[in-house]
């Protein structure tokens, strides 16, 4: 059954259809949140993004559209919960602190000891409007048009972003002695 069905039908009622989506879709937009976040805020950012699904579903209009629409709910949850962390670690901050004037690092830099850990820490590197276009168009396999409609931006941009991320993510990678 397509998602599209499977929106009509939990629109007009049917919870297993909204549970075929919820199955469906779970894995993708918890790994979304898990690139952008580290694993127990993807947790806590994935059920908050179901929660805006179950209560915003009734309102799509276009339930072709699903996957942008969702992957839009995905983004703005992780928007406000990275804007949350940055404020409150920026507010914890002592006035006398040197860090005070530098702004927070958003992002998990983890060291990486294997080829897929490394990527993972070069992706982790990346500035979040670069690292989000690379996770929607490689990793969840999104066009770059859903990208720009997600991201709200034009496409131009998108391609611009895609185009700086693999060069930032590809001088990383060299850096660190992998060559191509």
């Amino acid at each position: 059954m397509t998602d599209e069905l499977l929106v009509v039908r939990a629109q007009l009622g049917d919870r297993a259809a909204l549970a075929e989506l919820v199955t469906r879709w779970h894995g993708p937009v918890w790994t979304y949140a898990r690139r952008m976040l580290d694993a127990g805020r993807a947790d806590d950012v994935a059920q908050e993004i179901w929660l805006a699904v179950v209560r915003g579903l009734p309102r799509l209009r276009e339930p072709g559209r699903f996957t942008p629409w969702l992957f839009t709910i995905a983004r703005r949850s992780v928007a406000d919960r990275l804007r949350g962390e940055y404020v409150g670690a920026w507010e914890e901050l002592p006035a006398d602190d040197p860090a005070a004037g530098d702004h927070p690092a958003i992002g998990d830099g983890a060291e990486a000891v294997v080829n897929r850990a490394e990527l993972v820490g070069a992706l982790s590197g990346l500035p979040v409007p670069e690292r989000e276009i690379l996770v929607l168009f490689y990793l969840e396999d999104l066009s770059v048009e859903d990208c720009a409609q997600v991201c709200r931006v034009p496409v131009g941009t998108v391609k611009s972003r895609l185009h700086r991320a693999r060069r930032m993510l590809r001088e990383h990678l060299e850096e660190r002695g992998y060559r191509p």
